[in-house]
């Protein structure tokens, strides 16, 4: 099987499609892994370092912040020098955070480790996104995204019970050296199996065209669908992820009463289940869309049933008890639909502009998960000095996630209608 490539060929002529896709699903796999597994050692690191919640929510969205820092620079990279180099230069700085975090002693180390796995790791998604909107046909690339995300899925899967069952073996610590091991062998893959860009095709046309960096970018920030998106990428999609990898585990242990075991193997199913979601969104997008359920459709219409299950988990607070899991099993799966968001604005500018245009839209998703991840512990700690309960605070910060998400989806639907 081969990717048969858009407006121009790869060097080989032809880019093997299997080889090509789990190379590049090898180093995401790692990325989604890394980036949920404060979820799964939280109670470990809450222990031996004293953390509040805020301290977790910030050690947690440090990986989402430097994740962010380096979005507009990623994407202007990614056009002009094509995904290999700029993907092993960041694994390398990837590498180094994981053996930082692994020596941390302090909680500002580890702040600093989980920063540069975030930096290193930024360009694990983007980098196969923009080789997938040269190398693969239109009608490819929806399918492309959602396997990439299924791949992640997989990665929060093995943060869970894998993660729990190292722990005795291996320690946190030598959890992140085993790590850094992996990322080497991600490496590897990547030299022997992804092709290098052509790099007169990828050098010149943007610069021309549409001026320099910011002015590109400048155009993207502009455009009026990827404005409509931005709000609905912050609170929506941000709050989504900032769910999956945090806090629906405290959830779990502070709300519901699961102990650490129990709360693992809770987000073991979820990403379970997140992993078949986005399986099915890679099978069935292609043919929803010939038949009129573009992603935008689909984001409209089933948004909402997310939001209603997020509310029914704040009005039910502990009264699910052994249920809890599966009810944040349902929000995330249904909140996956919007993933389809990334694609669709790559889709909406041209393929020389398309590393741009989601490393931009990557910038807008990962400060809303840093934002969130973050702010919904200082609301915690706000609730709990106010008087409130650990339940009562949980459910307070959780509410107003889902007020914001609200408000970010009535956005959406106002800009889509002007």
């Amino acid at each position: 099987m081969t990717v048969v490539t858009g407006t121009r060929l790869a060097p080989q002529g032809r880019v093997p499609a299997i080889p090509l896709f789990l190379a590049f699903a090898s180093a995401y796999f790692l990325s989604a892994l890394i980036r949920a597994i404060t979820a799964t050692l939280a109670p470990t690191l809450v222990q031996e370092f004293a953390l509040t919640a805020s301290d977790l929510g910030l050690l947690s969205g440090g990986y989402f912040f430097g994740f962010s820092m380096t979005q507009l620079p990623l994407g202007t990279w990614l056009d002009r020098f094509g995904p290999k180099p700029v993907l092993l230069a960041f694994l390398v700085v990837a590498v180094t955070g994981c053996v930082g975090f692994a020596a941390a002693d302090s909680f500002w180390t580890l702040c600093a480790a989980r920063v540069a796995c975030g930096v290193g790791l930024s360009a694990c998604l983007m980098a196969p996104l923009t080789a997938y909107r040269r190398w693969y046909r239109p009608d490819n690339q929806q399918r492309a995204s959602s396997w990439m995300l299924m791949t992640g899925s997989l990665g929060f899967v093995a943060s869970t019970l894998p993660v729990q069952w190292l722990m005795p073996v291996l320690g946190w610590r030598g959890i992140f050296g085993l790590l850094a091991g992996l990322l080497l062998l991600a490496v590897t893959a990547i030299v022997y199996v992804v092709p290098r860009w052509p790099m007169p095709a990828a050098s010149h046309a943007p610069d021309e065209v549409l001026g320099h960096r910011l002015g590109v970018y400048a155009v993207v920030f502009r455009h009026p669908y990827f404005r409509s998106l931005t709000p609905f990428g912050f609170f929506a999609y941000g709050g989504m992820v900032a769910m999956q990898t945090l806090w629906a585990a405290r959830w779990l242990t502070a709300v519901a009463g699961y102990t650490p075991e129990q709360a693992a193997n809770g987000m073991f199913w979820l990403n379970v289940g997140m992993m078949a979601a986005f399986f099915a969104w890679g099978a069935a997008t292609p043919w929803l869309a010939r038949r009129g359920w573009t992603s935008q459709v689909l984001m409209v219409r089933l948004s909402p049933v997310s939001l209603l299950v997020l509310l029914a988990i704040v009005m039910g607070g502990s009264a699910f008890g052994q249920s809890s899991a599966w009810m944040w099993t349902a929000y995330c799966v249904c909140a996956s639909v919007v993933t389809l968001s990334q694609p669709a604005v790559g889709l909406a500018f041209p393929s020389q502009l398309a590393g741009r245009a989601l490393s931009a839209f990557n910038l807008v998703i990962f400060s809303g998960v840093f934002t969130m991840q973050w702010g919904l512990g200082l609301v915690i700690d706000a609730l709990l000095a106010y008087g409130l309960s650990v339940p009562g605070a949980y459910q307070g910060a959780v509410a107003a996630s889902g007020v914001c998400s609200f408000l970010a989806y009535a956005y959406f639907l106002a800009a889509k209608k002007s």
